[in-house]
């Protein structure tokens, strides 16, 4: 099982999207600073998350949730 998430800077206006198989694992990592791009905008809140059976379904989820309409679905999660 592949997660897809997003993680929002609770500093910065800056929400991350990424995936994985291991998410408490990669959370991890973005919190204590071990992924560069994430590291200047620490700490961070999970604000969305989902499962999917495979790798190419996860990524064309992770690919919209990075486009503008992703990022206009992800802010209307956070202002609810």
């Amino acid at each position: 099982m592949i997660h897809v998430y997003a993680i929002k800077s609770l500093n910065r206006n800056y929400i991350y999207v990424g995936m994985t198989d291991e998410l408490e694992r990669r959370l991890d990592q973005h919190q204590n600073g071990y992924e560069k791009t994430t590291r200047p905008y620490r700490p961070f809140k999970l604000i969305y998350t989902e499962l999917h059976q495979g790798r190419k379904s996860a990524r064309a989820r992770e690919k919209y949730l990075k486009s503008a309409a992703g990022k206009r679905f992800l802010r209307s999660l956070i202002k609810n």
